[in-house]
């Protein structure tokens, strides 16, 4: 079940009710406990309903529609307490975790895109087909120093910048109500700099905080290149957490974008309660923009990076390994 005991015991404790369904004169309802098992197989297993038809004795459509049914449950019902919006303070503790993890300053989570294989849907032309020519649907996530992912959605054909503005992350970021700290000064420092998201160009963040391009590049740029760098493995990671924890995601999905956004609350769930055996080797990628009167920020100027390649060269803000690694 890709979990503990206590855990699925307090998962269902919370779907038992939604789950629940009146027996009749005709058939004897299938039970709450049943119908999560079932789920759990499929997405932790990653086989198909043919097999859960086999193995629980239900017909295959109704093994189906419980998949359906329990992933849907589960979205609704735990989403607030899995995938809250963050407050003043939960930013503040993100980016304090995201520097003693990736040792990036002020960032508050890596930004990128991810196409979940699925099976053709009927009547859907090429509405789901993305630029590798197979059909998916888009899957953002934003990775923090606990590897949460928030917001699913758009069409399988969407670049990764297409994600990002079509979800609701950046309608939060346009309108101003994502509730982002004031900047603040780098560790050790006394150089203001902003709180930002960090994602690749592929993104479209603003372009600001990308990697300095060219070969032939000083100390200072190639340090900030391979932070940037080292940084931006934490949502790759988060990534592969997701789909080799629940194989689902090793073969085309055959039901909705519910199992996405299902998949990604048991991933904060099972973390959350168990924990995880993982080799923390995480870091971040590029970062979103936030003008400010201390350093100005605009899609013209690198003064941003400037200023962090600085900082990752001077004593407050280097590490040791890092010039040992460009």
């Amino acid at each position: 079940m890709r979990m503990s005991i206590p855990s699925f015991d307090e998962l269902l404790s919370q779907l038992r009710e939604p789950l629940t369904k009146r027996d009749t004169n005709m058939r004897d309802a299938i039970p709450p406990e049943e119908m999560l098992v079932i789920t759990l197989r499929y997405l932790a297993s990653g086989c198909s309903l043919k097999d859960l038809h086999y193995n629980f004795r239900v017909g295959r459509s109704t093994a189906g529609e419980i998949v359906r049914k329990v992933c849907q449950t589960i979205w609704e019902t735990m989403k607030e307490q899995c995938l809250p919006t963050p407050t003043d303070e939960a930013w503040v503790g993100i980016a304090a975790g995201f520097w003693g993890r990736a040792n990036f300053p002020n960032g508050l989570g890596a930004v990128d895109g991810k196409h979940v294989r699925i099976v053709k849907p009927l009547h859907s032309g090429s509405l789901y087909q993305n630029y590798k020519h197979f059909f998916s649907i888009g899957l953002l996530a934003v990775a923090d120093a606990n590897y949460n992912f928030v917001d699913v959605g758009s069409y399988g054909k969407d670049t990764d910048s297409t994600l990002f503005r079509n979800s609701t992350l950046w309608n939060k970021l346009e309108s101003g109500t994502l509730h982002i700290p004031r900047p603040a000064p780098l560790p050790g420092s006394d150089v203001a700099v902003p709180y930002a998201f960090v994602g690749d160009e592929a993104v479209g963040l603003s372009t600001h905080l990308r990697p300095y391009s060219g070969t032939h590049l000083t100390v200072k740029k190639r340090v900030f290149n391979y932070r940037l760098s080292r940084a931006r493995q934490y949502v790759e990671c988060s990534f592969s957490i997701l789909t080799n924890k629940w194989r689902i995601f090793h073969r085309p999905l055959e039901v909705n974008v519910d199992i996405v956004k299902c998949c990604c609350i048991l991933h904060h769930y099972v973390r959350a309660r168990d924990g995880f055996n993982f080799d923390d080797t995480l870091t971040v990628m590029g970062l979103d923009e936030y003008a400010n009167d201390d350093i100005a920020v605009n899609r013209h100027s690198n003064r941003f990076c400037d200023a962090l390649s600085d900082y990752f060269t001077s004593d407050a803000g280097q590490v040791p390994w890092q010039l040992g690694s460009i």
